[in-house]
């Protein structure tokens, strides 16, 4: 008798929805990283594949790393209320599909995506459930050296990119965590207690 009315209050509780997780931080703190070891833990997460105008970049993939669009397609389904978010980052425009997000997040599937700060406070302003997680790199220097190790910018975009860092900080009081990336499986397992504890919060 006490086994079925647990089962009947845990009934009860169940969410309507899927929950969203954004991954945010400074470029080059390490998101799409943790992202990807994320999705590969039984944690019952799909990854939101962000749409952008700038090329393809290395080993990219196409409909795994982005969907690259070009600017007038980004124009049209930003007018059509496609996307969820967006933002312009360093002359190039960024994006989340809404209707991936809201038919999973329906079909009371957690979703995880890696955007960056301004597309996070986007996000949080239409879902209000979403749990925002700061990635903080463990110190500027070592942020510094992740852009260079990248070989995808040039040193006056580093140094833009570090400037812009410095300003970006100050959004950490609006999420509900922060994580540091000193060591990615640390980090990881951090960011997995999280989305666990959030899983099985009545609230």
């Amino acid at each position: 008798m006490a086994e079925k009315k647990s089962l009947f209050l845990l009934g009860r509780y169940t969410r309507a929805t899927g929950t969203l997780f954004v991954l945010s931080g400074p470029s080059g703190c390490g998101k799409t990283t943790l992202c990807g070891k994320l999705l590969k833990k039984r944690l019952g997460l799909v990854r939101s594949v962000s749409v952008t105008t700038r090329n393809r970049r290395g080993k990219e993939i196409e409909n795994k790393d982005y969907i690259y669009i070009s600017i007038p397609e980004f124009k049209r389904q930003l007018a059509k209320g496609m996307l969820l978010e967006h933002a312009e980052v360093f002359g190039h425009y960024y994006a989340t599909p809404r209707g991936f997000v809201e038919q999973s997040l329906h079909s009371r599937r957690n979703v995880i995506m890696n955007i960056d700060i301004q597309g996070a406070a986007q996000i949080k302003q239409k879902f209000k459930q979403a749990v925002l997680i700061f990635i903080l790199p463990p110190t500027l220097d070592a942020l510094e050296t992740r852009l260079r190790n990248r070989s995808s910018d040039t040193l006056a975009q580093i140094r833009t990119r570090l400037a812009i860092a410095r300003r970006e900080l100050a959004a950490i009081k609006t999420y509900d965590y922060v994580v540091i990336n000193d060591r990615v499986d640390k980090a990881v397992g951090q960011i997995a207690s999280i989305i666990t504890a959030t899983q099985h919060r009545i609230r």
